[in-house]
């Protein structure tokens, strides 16, 4: 029996789909909060200037099989993963023995909008859909693009020896117990992971302004600095209300909050989402010390399995993790045209990356066209 396909083009907010949905998102290779349909209806609610959701539901009979979250540009002319500028991953919804079939059905689907392409950003590579992909690509008659994106890192737990092994090294970092103790020179030193609505709307505010502000300190624009990033954290926060999965972990000196992660637990996982620190600290690392405490609680929790430190390539990131998981971003079309110069920009790019020299040239060059293209008129 082939899949029924429904398209809705705003997300319901329905109870008996929300319930549908996450067992399906559970039964994907990684299941990620990233997935659930509290999340989608998080992004349609606090990007709905931007985005315009394009849902694609797979049922067999009355049972839903598949789930595709998907949104257009406002003029409908591109197609992206509804989240992919919210999600650390992204992923077409279905058991692994039927995403062929799904996919295959969604890109049926797809081949008969006006799109001009399609680009899916932060798939996981251990997925079976970058196969899928290309077999519903040569069938639908788009050509597919597939590249390397972000290397996430990773802090596996492992088994019990290898959990007392990781909480016994970073209890033993001289830095660690460095920091710690010029702050307790402050006031003592404590840590508490919010999980109730209440608690975590009380402390959002401080934990938003110390973002702004730390990246003000660096040079450079927070995501919170918009009433969009903030309207859907704020919004996470209300759907999974009861649910324990959004964990806002704070350290503090007395009752100061210095440190923040804005993070999620799910399914095994203790996401490393958000986080931020009062620059007047920075000298004793209190994100640092936050995220070492996060590692060794997740490492006394029996149902969790990892701590993801997510996207970016942050060197504390890699001091951490023991593990990585790699994304993929895929283009689809079906001009040649714009395949070929999908394909050429990410080889230029990588060439101008690996080369030092080159890089600075073309960096040089932009700031000369940016300083030309502000003396016009």
């Amino acid at each position: 029996m082939s899949l029924r396909i429904v398209l809705h083009r705003e997300i319901p907010d329905d109870p008996r789909l929300q319930r549908q949905w996450n067992d399906v998102a559970l039964q994907v290779e990684r299941p990620e909060v990233f997935y659930t349909c509290e999340w989608a209806l998080a992004v349609q609610s606090a990007y709905r200037a931007s985005l315009k959701p394009l849902l694609v539901l797979g049922y067999e009979g009355d049972a839903l099989v598949g789930v595709a979250s998907l949104a257009t540009d406002p003029a409908a002319q591109n197609i992206s993963f509804l989240a992919a500028t919210t999600a650390d991953y992204c992923e077409f919804l279905s058991p692994p023995q039927r995403r062929d079939e799904f996919v295959d059905a969604v890109f049926a689907e797809l081949r008969k909008t006006s799109t001009a392409g399609i680009a899916l950003a932060n798939l996981p590579a251990d997925s079976k859909t970058p196969d899928a992909l290309r077999s519903a690509a040569r069938k639908h008659g788009f050509h597919v693009y597939i590249r390397p994106a972000y290397l996430c890192a990773q802090v596996e737990l492992g088994s019990g020896d290898e959990r007392q092994e990781l909480k016994a090294s970073l209890g033993s970092k001289k830095k660690l117990r460095r920091y710690l103790r010029a702050m307790e020179r402050e006031g003592p030193v404590t840590f508490a992971h919010l999980q109730s609505g209440e608690q975590i709307q009380a402390a959002f505010p401080g934990f938003a302004d110390a973002h702004v502000a730390r990246f003000q300190a660096t040079g450079r624009v927070s995501s919170l600095a918009t009433a969009e990033r903030r309207f859907f954290l704020e919004e996470l926060t209300r759907r999974f209300s009861g649910t324990s999965v959004v964990t806002l972990s704070l350290l503090m000196i007395g009752d100061r909050p210095v440190a923040w992660n804005y993070g999620f637990q799910f399914h095994g996982s203790w996401f490393w989402y958000q986080p931020t620190f009062d620059s007047r600290q920075e000298e004793n690392s209190p994100g640092h010390c936050l995220l070492s405490r996060i590692v060794v609680e997740a490492c006394d929790m029996g149902g969790m399995n990892v701590v993801d430190l997510g996207l970016g390539a942050e060197g504390y990131k890699e001091r951490f993790g023991n593990s990585t998981r790699q994304t993929l971003y895929a283009t689809l079309t079906s001009s040649w045209f714009r395949h070929l110069r999908e394909m050429v920009r990410y080889s230029t790019a990588s060439v101008v990356k690996r080369s030092p020299g080159i890089e600075s040239l073309v960096r040089s060059a932009r700031s000369r066209l940016g300083i030309l293209r502000g003396q016009r008129p």
